[in-house]
């Protein structure tokens, strides 16, 4: 029988451990959330953030910047946030305005409070293997439902669908830091079914509904653990890139969407916060 994994357990469990650290180093973590102008998207992803961080202890602090602002006022304002000793991590809602340089403004965030790996020195630090850095928290809340739920990486055969330098391309490297064999399949892939034949972990991060098919599906047995990471919306209802059905007729482990993944991404992104309050706070070997 096909075991439903919910993101919530992994999220619960993050959580749990945030806040013995919190209270064992007497810390007072704070996230910035910088955002330009008010998307109704923006304002939904703010809302859960605002609920992952009450429930965690991290003081959350939203900065609005009205959506015609100059570049050089821009500059000024962020570069204030940067340099605040009180705040610990910065999350940037992206994509910005046109008219504003976001290459050159996600290149001045502080390495150090860049929680979800913006700045080009982190993702740099991902690639070689450094830890000091921050990956991008949704490739990183699949390794911690991987962990979570006990999903051997040593040796397995992953496959990634998707390339992106948010979730494919990062989540690729973590699962080989990890000694997965890993095979990264995309749009131009020529036997998309083929490559994903026998995998030990499949993961699409694509954005495409129902690309993993009942096609694609019944090449997936047992032992097969199956991760939708894509967002879509079919008649008005959320979905990831898996036909449900179909994958979770063959693997043996499938994430749900919604209630898979973008339960995990949040509390991974709390948990940098809290990560980066005990390196500031003089206690950098903290694990959580």
């Amino acid at each position: 029988m096909t075991v439903i994994l919910k993101g919530a357990d992994t999220a619960s469990a993050i959580r749990n451990n945030l806040t013995e650290a919190i209270h064992a180093y007497h810390l007072t973590p704070c996230l910035a959330v910088v955002r330009v102008g008010c998307k109704d998207s923006d304002l939904a992803y703010e809302k859960g953030l605002a609920s992952t961080c009450a429930k965690t202890g991290i003081e959350l602090k939203v900065f609005e910047l009205p959506e015609t602002i100059e570049e050089t006022a821009f500059e000024d304002a962020f570069q204030k946030i940067n340099q605040d000793p009180a705040i610990h991590g910065i999350l940037l809602f992206r994509p910005l305005p046109s008219h504003l340089d976001e290459k050159r403004i996600t290149q001045l965030i502080d390495p150090s409070k860049d929680v979800d790996c913006m700045n080009p020195v982190n993702l740099a630090k991902l690639f070689m293997g450094d830890t000091d850095g921050f990956a991008p928290c949704t490739a990183e809340a699949v390794i911690r439902i991987l962990d979570h739920e006990g999903v051997s990486l040593n040796g397995a055969k992953a496959v990634v669908i998707g390339r992106s330098l948010v979730i494919g391309k990062p989540l690729s490297i973590l699962l080989l830091s990890r000694n997965a064999t890993v095979t990264c399949c995309h749009s131009r892939t020529r036997d998309l079914a083929g490559e994903c034949r026998g995998a030990d972990i499949l993961i699409s991060a694509c954005g495409a509904a129902n690309l993993v098919d009942e096609t694609i599906a019944k090449g997936l047995d047992a032992s097969c653990t199956a991760i939708d990471v894509g967002v879509n919306f079919v008649d008005g209802k959320m979905c990831g890139d898996f036909d449900f059905d179909a994958v979770s007729h063959y693997a043996g482990k499938v994430t749900p969407v919604p209630g898979g993944v973008g339960a995990v991404t949040n509390t991974v992104l709390a948990a940098h916060v809290v990560l980066a309050a005990c390196r500031m706070a003089g206690y950098p070997d903290v694990k959580l």
